[in-house]
């Protein structure tokens, strides 16, 4: 039976069940030569007692030699096939743990830090790859040359045998006990980890804030504690593998001194030839480096078991957002509808009794204090959260009946929290488009008013850009990201506050651009400026989640409430700018 805690890597073993069969192989013909060795050297050892010629001195050596020879290609063939197959092993296992990471729902990543992940990703896989690679390959080799000696051993007498593993008992209680504390002191070893990763990724990409906020030495400070921490938990476990391998090793000592004491009895008694006795006590020194060797396994195995536990908790998140059948490949016109809408987020209500409708191709406004639910209203429409079945609608269907693929390749998603990756702009822009040429790059940069600040690069559209963007300016990355969602020509274009790093005159070219790219598609602005929202072909004001007015901009101006509100006082605040 395969054991209960390495199943996760069941699939992965019967992948490669056929290079694990060569590799075992190898294992049974490096031990099956290297067990002759001893009874080579007592036959020499027998034939010096009764006189040995210089033919057979040379034909014990050339056998000797021989045997280390062929033992050191089997040796070798063992190696690079079980080692190799780890490392295959490791590349699959990266590939599915970064592939089922993708799929996950933007939830998890809330839940979950960036450094933790990351060292699961990373750390964690490289110590099952040693117990699917090392661990695996000194395991077979000991019980393979175990098995083999101890026939043979037994062979030239079972008294003394018996004798020499008289300690087995005793050292199979301790690896028991040291193999439970190494796990669990090797699982907080990897939790610390996890924090110290997680504190260093912040710190990277918060630099900026650290510094405006002169918290660089606090932040070391809090490091070096983590830190420290993490040494303290990793010496235990230093201490406890120190304690093991001497342990291992005293016991082994004991019975080589039982075989001298024993054996030589045994030759004096005549009941084992000198001969034989050579032969036991070499097996015994052939049987050291598997036992020491066995502390070592212990290690890898209980490092691989605690890691792959921590990756398994990875790969057994499901996806809270997920098509379902019957969801098809549709093609989207562009209808928006929600349809008594509620929706709540870690049990606090966000959204309540929404009832809205979108017509393809005009334009709708969002509006409402901070917290009131736009991001959350538009979030649901390209599924980024989930809400209850029959309540949002695309072309008079529900949302769920669409496959995942098919509506996010008809929506333009430009969020608040601008994302650039750490590549060139034509990559930035070109983003999940199959046919980003330079022209169509060039066009969507233009709609977007980021045109001409690209082409003032040196590099241009070829400008490698800093992790997140940094390079660039607030503005620019907004523009950048509209220009991302531009060129996919959606069918829906959804802009959560996305100019609010612009000014106003930026404001007004990107907005000319957009009337004339986006007609005919549906669009919904997220803004705090009425300049923004004026022109949309409808307003609505959110409040507490509930939808508290909805008209035209002149509509919402003579109910004189909060949409009117807030534009007395941006018209209030441009005089006052102009003053």
């Amino acid at each position: 039976m395969f054991p209960k805690r390495l199943r996760p890597l069941l699939p992965y073993v019967k992948r490669y069940r056929w290079g694990y069969l060569a590799g075992t192989a190898c294992v049974f013909l490096t031990n099956g030569v290297w067990i002759l060795f001893p009874l080579v050297l007592g036959d020499a050892a027998q034939a010096l007692e009764s006189g040995v010629t210089s033919r057979k001195l040379l034909q014990y050596s050339g056998m000797l030699l021989a045997i280390a020879l062929f033992k050191g290609i089997f040796q070798f063939l063992t190696r690079w096939t079980v080692i190799g197959i780890s490392r295959d092993i490791e590349f699959d296992l990266r590939n599915d743990v970064f592939g089922h990471l993708e799929k996950l729902s933007y939830a998890y990543y809330q839940r979950h830090r960036t450094g933790d992940i990351m060292a699961r990703a990373t750390n964690d896989l490289s110590a099952v790859r040693n117990l699917l690679g090392p661990a695996i390959m000194y395991t077979a080799n000991t019980l393979v040359l175990t098995a083999g000696a101890l026939a043979f051993m037994i062979s030239i007498s079972p008294r003394l045998t018996f004798y020499t593993f008289l300690p087995l008992p005793l050292a199979s209680i301790l690896i028991q006990y040291f193999g439970r504390r190494i796990h669990d002191r090797y699982e907080r070893i990897q939790a610390m980890f996890s924090e110290i990763s997680a504190r260093a990724q912040e710190n990277f990409s918060g630099a900026r804030l650290i510094r405006a906020y002169v918290q660089e030495e606090a932040e070391i400070e809090a490091f070096e504690r983590e830190n420290n921490e993490y040494i303290r938990r990793s010496l235990r476990l230093v201490r406890l593998m120190g304690m093991l391998w001497p342990t291992l090793e005293f016991m082994l000592g004991c019975a080589v001194v039982l075989v001298l004491w024993l054996g030589g009895r045994e030759v004096l008694s005549n009941h084992i030839t000198v001969g034989q006795f050579v032969s036991f006590s070499t097996y015994m020194m052939q049987l050291t480096w598997p036992v020491i060797a066995l502390g070592y396994v212990i290690n890898l195995f209980q490092r691989g078991t605690a890691s792959l536990g921590r990756l398994n908790e990875i790969m057994l998140e499901k996806p809270e957002i997920q098509d379902e059948s019957p969801a098809q490949d549709r093609e989207i016109e562009g209808e928006i509808e929600f349809r008594g809408l509620k929706f709540t987020y870690d049990g606090t209500r966000v959204l309540d009794d929404i009832n809205l409708r979108i017509p393809a191709g005009s334009s709708l406004a969002l509006v409402g204090p901070t917290g009131s639910g736009k991001t959350t209203l538009v979030s649901l429409i390209p599924r980024i959260y989930d809400a209850l079945p029959g309540m949002v609608l695309i072309d008079g269907r529900p949302i769920r009946e669409y496959s995942l693929a098919s509506l996010r390749r008809s929506i333009g998603f430009v969020p608040q929290e601008t994302f650039l990756f750490s590549e060139r702009l034509h990559e930035n822009i070109a983003l999940g488009v199959d046919s980003g040429t330079r022209e169509s790059v060039r066009n969507a940069a233009e709609a977007a008013n980021i045109a001409e600040d690209i082409e003032s690069f040196p590099e241009g559209y070829e400008t490698l850009v800093g992790e997140r963007g940094i390079t660039l300016s607030g503005g620019q990355k907004q523009r950048t990201a509209i220009a991302r969602a531009l060129i996919r020509s959606p069918r829906i274009l959804i802009l959560d506050d996305a100019l609010s790093s612009v000014d106003t005159q930026t404001e007004d070219k990107i907005l000319n651009h957009l009337r004339e790219v986006m007609r005919g598609r549906t669009t919904i602005f997220i803004s705090h400026r009425v300049s923004t929202v004026r022109n949309a072909d409808r307003v609505a004001v959110l409040h507490g989640g509930r939808i508290v007015e909805l008209g035209t901009h002149e509509e919402l101006l003579a109910l004189n409430g909060y949409y009117s509100d807030l534009y007395n006082k941006q018209l209030l605040e441009e005089e006052l700018a102009e003053v």
